[in-house]
Formats: structure tokens, sequence, C-alpha cells
């Protein structure tokens, strides 16, 4: 997240929303949105709903994977990096910025 936080101008500048969602409470999400300096929101999937509809919960361990999703205006899903990739925000950023081009 503190990578996402550090490149939020490139977001910003292609017109775009940064979210962060874990299956953390709402008051741990806050706390580690102000331990790493995070100002984009931070969404709770306590249920864990959003994670096993877009296919990243982990049913075994009771965890969501780690992924990115890029997602349109319209709401269609144009990029996923999944695992360590998405720790690194350059290849979302890189969607972001060819989709305010198009």
């Amino acid at each position: 997240m503190k990578a996402y936080q550090d490149g939020l101008a490139k977001f910003e500048a292609a017109d775009t929303q940064v979210l962060g969602i874990s299956v953390d409470s709402i008051p741990a999400n806050a706390h580690w949105a102000q331990e790493l300096g995070v100002s984009f929101p931070l969404l709770s999937d306590f249920m864990r709903k959003v994670s096993a509809e877009y296919g990243i919960y982990n049913t075994e361990n009771g965890f969501a994977n780690r992924a990115t999703f890029v997602i349109d205006k319209e709401g269609k899903i144009q990029h996923i990096e999944e695992g360590k990739t998405a720790i690194d925000p350059t290849g979302a950023a890189t969607a972001c910025s060819r989709l305010a081009h198009k």
C-alpha cells in the first residue's frame, strides 16, 4: 500500500481513484492507513463477499490473496495483477494511463 501512496500522483494524473480493500475490520484498516500514511480509502471486506466474487478469496486460510484490479468507468475489469506483482503499482499505473488516453 505504501508504494501505491508514493505513486498516487500518477493515478490522479490518469483521473483514477485508488482504493484498498482488505478482509480486516474497519478499525484495523483505519489503524493501518494511519500507520502507513495512506490517504486513499481502505475499505473493509470483513464478510469476504467482494474477495469471493473477484475470485481471490482463499477459503482454506480465510484471507484474500493479494491482487490489483483496474476497473474502467463502465465497471469492466481492464487489468489484473496477482501475487507479488500486485504490490508494485507500475502495471496498474500504466493500465490507468492507457485508459485515460483512449
